[in-house]
């Protein structure tokens, strides 16, 4: 043996852009050389929430200075809708009628960006305004539609089981949405090529969707659209669909006026014009024993869609299908309600409607914890899943995998749990004004597409003749390590160093049809589809080493950056060099779909999961009852990825999922005016986590033990989008220092974001309640 590979799988490595990122020298969209004529793009956005268009007057925009072309809907030579779901209700430009304040309604195509976006201001709209609603309650009093038909999760008798329940208890809560705020915004830069050709360059997730959508407005087919991404400056799921809009606007211009276009809309206009996270609306009711165990759960999930479809049908699903979050519901009944509202069309959303699934089963184990005077660890370990009778989800899908126990087991004890709880109680018996919580949550988050087709990938792989090689697959960068991972995943099957691997830029012209790099499949899907390939090319190269020099395949072994053939040994360069000289084929796609998931939504019925991720974290908090204002103390987190591809990228994705989850639920707030516009649109009205709101303490372990029971890429498990549900521990935290002004009485039912003011209302409202009642 020649010792061992640098950077195979299994092994912490830098991410591969890390030196060009705090350099400065990543390169993104807006960093490509512009050709020549370069034109600019700007969006004309509406200014009324629901109004039918009475007139629009463009000649101030046509003849301010610069400006070269003005684009509406008529000017599309194809279709005026972008929407990734088919339902024909996502126009690129608004016709008749405006859905929300900021929707698009025209492009102004100038010699500069600036040029572009001054004279986007001066359109003349006459508009008649109709009724605008822009709350999810106020949807469903208004008798608005649902924006896609409703999902309904159903396992056993609910109705007689919570009439037979000894303790039964309803409530509601409402949880925010949540911006994106990637570095990087929205960006699309169109070349026009001949014939019908366009070449796209767009930060997106989602290159292939990208592709048939710009070929669908512009009306070529989707071989005449190339989308190329070399990478993202964040995404969070904010990249999936709504790049579609950007790109087609850019394409269409280009082609139009046979010159490269870019558009780049400013902060206030990208988060004004593109979704969010969804905001929720969870109404539930509860039955259960005097242990706490939950005998029936009966739920409402009704959800701010927006003016369009988008991604809601499937987000909300998936929120029925994590409300169970790590617990067994023995009687169930779950309905979503994806309400259209006068706002701009939510989106993905890292967890994708998990989290306020998640969420909802956290509170209903709180409810229980404070109606019957327990810690809410004890009720949630009586309710976890556990054995034949205790392992069947809502949607009927067998727990095989469960290890969460374990790993609540091994965090309560490494964190010191029991007695930082005790600690808390005692400082908070004392009195004062500063008030301390404590929590510990779990979370079973599970991993696949559950529209099933999108479970597929392919990926590229060439060996040079001097061993070098080059890996495209169908993936995208945005920051999460995905291109340093199944490079990784490469180098091993061909035992080279890490640094032999050259990762190109995702374009549709090399890896077509790629599913959008989201629902935490990233690296399954396309590490699998570069493992089938390099194993194919591997396969050729056994073949021809066992026939050249004579020996049995078994005995062509590949050792790290050398190839042993019986007794000839040679380096890796030198091998691939004589493979190339038998013409030996060094080239192969590689391709790879989930096997053994299935999902019958009409049935409510199936198994869309092919395998569970596990954690948990506990957080400590101490809140100001005079101010509502708040800290995080300390941080505990165990978290399951199977056995890793990179530690070290997983620990800093459950890092900036753990963080980025606090913030959805203590400080980003979205908030519309009466007139429907969105009032917290720049980070001067729209707070994310500084890293001054980081614990104090923040202590991030893996659970180095466990193994994926699936075969999956080198038995790792995802780890984008799990650990984000960890912060509900930070919201739980915050809801027992509350509590205790009211000595734990009563449960807080903070809404979030639990923002200090929220917080301060609820400490009112306790010590309010708590001296009525003495």
């Amino acid at each position: 043996m020649n010792g061992a590979i640098r950077g195979g799988v299994h092994t912490a490595q830098q991410h591969d852009s890390a030196i060009k990122h705090v350099t400065g020298r990543a390169e993104y969209a807006d960093d490509i050389t512009e050709p020549m004529g370069t034109l600019h793009a700007y969006l004309g956005l509406s200014e009324a929430a629901h109004a039918e268009i009475v007139s629009i007057d463009l000649e101030a925009v046509r003849t301010a200075p610069g400006v070269v072309d003005v684009l509406t809907a008529k000017d599309l030579p194809g279709s005026n809708d972008v929407s990734p779901v088919g339902k024909h209700d996502d126009p690129v430009f608004a016709e008749g009628r405006v859905e929300f304040w900021g929707q698009p309604m025209f492009a102004v195509i100038a010699e500069t960006r600036d040029a572009a976006r001054r004279a986007a201001t001066k359109a003349k709209v006459e508009y008649r305004a109709l009724r605008h609603v822009t709350d999810v309650a106020e949807a469903i009093a208004a008798d608005y539609p649902h924006v896609i038909d409703p999902l309904k999760l159903e396992r056993g008798d609910v109705g007689p089981a919570l009439e037979a329940a000894p303790h039964r208890l309803k409530g509601s809560l409402r949880v925010g949405g949540q911006d994106h705020f990637y570095l990087e915004g929205m960006i699309a830069f169109a070349i026009p090529g001949e014939d019908d050709e366009v070449t796209v360059f767009s930060s997106t997730q989602h290159p292939s969707e990208v592709q048939h959508m710009v070929a669908h407005v512009l009306g070529v087919p989707s071989h005449s659209v190339t989308i190329q991404v070399r990478r993202m400056g964040g995404g969070f799921g904010g990249k999936e669909t709504q790049p579609n809009l950007f790109a087609a606007v850019a394409a269409v211009a280009a082609k139009k006026l046979g010159r490269a276009v870019k558009i780049r809309p400013d902060r206030d206009d990208d988060m004004s014009a593109t979704g969010k996270r969804h905001d929720f609306l969870v109404e539930y009711e509860v039955g259960f024993d005097d242990d706490g165990r939950i005998l029936a759960v009966e739920g409402m999930f009704a959800a701010r869609c927006g003016f369009s479809a988008d991604l809601s049908g499937p987000v909300t699903d998936r929120a029925l299908f994590h409300a169970d979050n790590a617990y067994f519901y023995p009687a169930v009944r779950l309905v979503s309600r994806p309400m259209k509202t006068n706002t701009v069309s939510n989106t993905a959303f890292r967890g994708f409607g998990g989290p306020q699934g998640v969420i909802a089963a956290e509170r209903i184990i709180e409810e229980i914890a404070y109606a019957l005077g327990k810690d809410p660890l004890e009720v949630r370990r009586t309710n976890f899943y556990g054995a034949e009778g205790r392992d069947v989800t809502p949607y009927h899908q067998k727990v095989e995998d469960n290890i969460v126990n374990r790993v609540v087991d091994e965090l309560e004890a490494r964190a010191e749990y029991a007695r930082r709880r005790e600690a808390v109680l005692a400082f908070n018996a004392e009195g004062g004004v500063i008030r301390k919580g404590i929590a510990l949550t779990p979370v079973k988050f599970g991993i696949s597409f559950t529209a099933t087709w999108y479970n597929q990938a392919g990926a590229l792989v060439h060996v040079y003749n001097d061993g070098s090689i080059h890996l495209n697959h169908g993936g995208t960068e945005m920051g999460q390590g995905l291109n340093t991972k199944v490079a990784q995943v490469v180098a091993d099957c061909f035992q080279v160093d890490l640094e032999h691997v050259r990762i190109t830029a995702t374009t549709t012209a090399k890896v077509p049809n790629t599913s959008a790099t989201a629902a935490s499949s990233g690296s399954d899907l396309n590490g699998m589809a570069a493992q089938n390939a390099a194993e194919q090319i591997r396969g050729r190269l056994v073949d021809f080493a066992a026939e050249k020099w004579g020996v049995a395949p078994e005995q062509v072994v590949f050792e790290p950056n050398v190839v042993l053939v019986g007794n000839t040994r040679m380096s890796f360069p030198e091998f691939i060099k004589e493979a190339y000289m038998a013409r030996v084929h060094l080239s192969a796609a590689g391709f790879y779909k989930t096997p053994d998931i299935h999902w019958d939504r009409a049935a409510g019925k199936g198994r869309p999961f092919y395998y569970f991720a596990y954690g948990a974290a506990v957080s400590e908090v101490s809140i100001d009852t005079l101010t509502g204002e708040y800290q995080v103390d300390r941080v505990d987190i165990l978290h399951d990825v199977g056995r890793s591809l990179n530690p070290a990228i997983d620990k800093g994705q459950i890092e900036g999922g753990f963080i980025q989850g606090v913030g959805w639920l203590t400080t980003e707030e979205l908030w519309w005016d009466d007139k429907g516009r969105l009032r917290t649109h720049a980070p001067s009205t729209y707070k994310i986590p500084l890293a001054s709101d980081r614990a104090r303490i923040f202590n991030v372990d893996l659970a180095d033990w466990s193994e994926n029971r699936e075969p999956t890429i080198r038995r790792s498990k995802a780890v984008g989008e799990p650990p984000f549900m960890l912060g509900i521990s930070v919201l739980e935290a915050l809801s027992m220092a509350v509590a205790s002004v009211a000595d734990y009485r009563q449960c807080p039912r903070l809404d979030a974001p639990a923002t200090p003011e929220r917080v301060l209302m609820a400490v009112t409202r306790l010590q309010g309640a708590s001296g009525a009642a003495a």
